[in-house]
């Protein structure tokens, strides 16, 4: 019941993938009102018997996403990957342990109600990793009185990546290694992140794992304040040689995907 896109990565680029799950994602979902399931979306049990009441209106639906915006703390479904004192909720939850899990902190940065008519309202949300739509369903059933869960959800966005810009898997598969002209480099890939270039001793330093100095850079480099936030190492071709953690006014690699006969680095 779940479709859209998913970023896969490949070779060397699988040492990426932690940096891309913890960004921001955005999806379109549709909640079927009326009653709540076991795993909070329609291939769960129902849980009581199915509301009888009338439906809310627009505006009430309206005026109860106001309470999903901005930071709050959420319960995660029954069914998830959250771990109880070692075990998967979801594995707890089918062998009818119940199970009482702790509301994590999330943001939602962005929630529009795209319409709703009868027992069905349809949203787009933006919201922080670790965010479960399946429990916003939830929740709003439960603030309009009437019960809910998910439907039908589509993810259009993870990070910098669009779903408009995907490639179907059908279509990747049938391209086979013409898939490569699709890829994106790992470079480009983290584009957000602040990037320096190496000279030929840099790249050299990096690809051993040693830390980089000032001197070992092509250009001037402003050391980052932002927690937990990496550096690209580029070589001077625009490749990705590492990413790299600012202490001390140098560069530390903490990941590095390139050696020293990947790149033609001048003077190497």
């Amino acid at each position: 019941m779940a479709t859209g896109l998913l970023p896969l990565v490949m070779g060397k680029a699988t040492r990426l993938a932690p940096y891309f799950s913890g960004s921001e994602k955005t999806y379109i979902a549709e909640v079927r009102l009326g009653f709540e399931t076991s795993s909070d979306d329609a291939q769960g049990e129902a849980l009581g018997r199915e509301f009888q009441g009338s439906w809310p209106s627009a505006l009430e639906v309206q005026a109860a996403v106001e309470k999903f915006r901005g930071s709050f703390e959420q319960v995660p479904p029954q069914v998830s990957a959250k771990r109880v004192e070692g075990k998967k909720s979801y594995d707890l939850a089918r062998q009818d342990k119940g199970v009482e899990l702790r509301p994590v902190q999330v943001h939602v940065s962005s929630l529009t109600v795209l319409g709703c008519s009868g027992a069905q309202v349809r949203f787009e949300v933006t919201a922080s990793a670790g965010f479960y739509v399946r429990a916003l369903a939830r929740d709003l059933g439960r603030a309009l009185g009437c019960g809910g869960h998910l439907a039908a959800l589509r993810r259009t966005k993870s990070g910098a990546f669009d779903v408009a810009n995907a490639l179907p898997l059908d279509e990747a598969e049938r391209l086979g290694p013409g898939v490569e002209a699709h890829l994106i480099s790992p470079a480009d890939a983290l584009a957000d992140f602040p990037a320096v270039t190496a000279n030929a001793a840099g790249f050299k330093r990096a690809t051993h794992g040693n830390a980089l100095a000032p001197e070992h850079l092509a250009g001037r480099f402003v050391p980052t304040t932002v927690t937990g936030q990496k550096v690209r190492i580029l070589a001077e071709g625009g490749s990705l040689i590492a990413l790299a953690d600012s202490r001390g006014g140098e560069l530390h690699p903490a990941v590095v995907l390139a050696e020293r006969g990947d790149f033609k680095v001048p003077g190497a």
